[in-house]
């Protein structure tokens, strides 16, 4: 399942639906309106191997890895999040549950640095 932070613009959410992203947004479909940060990690726990999307660069954090979800941070121009959030599904490396499972993982428009779990140092991928 993917899940958008509630900061992720409208406009963005209605892309991704023209082009068939599943998705449920924080305080739409899933939780609550003006949850914390610390409340948004239990609610992705009750979930099935979520991804999360946001563009709040707290998520990015290390020990913030869990075997049991994925959290990205979309490092990018808010008009750009729904092309971002199509491209992190459709890399290679990233393109199923089974390999986001773990990783925090910050995207920018020249690759993505991600942190996996168990490991010390950040890794790099190339779009």
């Amino acid at each position: 399942m993917n899940v958008l932070d509630e900061n992720i613009p409208e406009d963005q959410r209605t892309l991704l639906r023209k082009w068939r992203v599943a998705h449920r947004q924080i305080g739409l479909d899933i939780g609550r309106t003006g949850m914390k940060d610390d409340q948004v990690t239990p609610l992705l726990l009750k979930q099935d191997r979520p991804t999360f999307f946001t563009l709040d660069a707290d998520f990015y954090a290390r020990r913030l890895c869990h075997e049991d979800y994925c959290l990205v941070y979309l490092d990018v121009e808010r008009r750009q999040v729904a092309e971002y959030v199509r491209r992190v599904l459709r890399h290679r490396d990233l393109n199923t549950k089974a390999k986001r499972m773990g990783l925090v993982i910050r995207v920018l428009p020249t690759g993505l640095t991600v942190w996996r779990i168990h490991r010390e140092q950040e890794s790099h991928l190339t779009w």
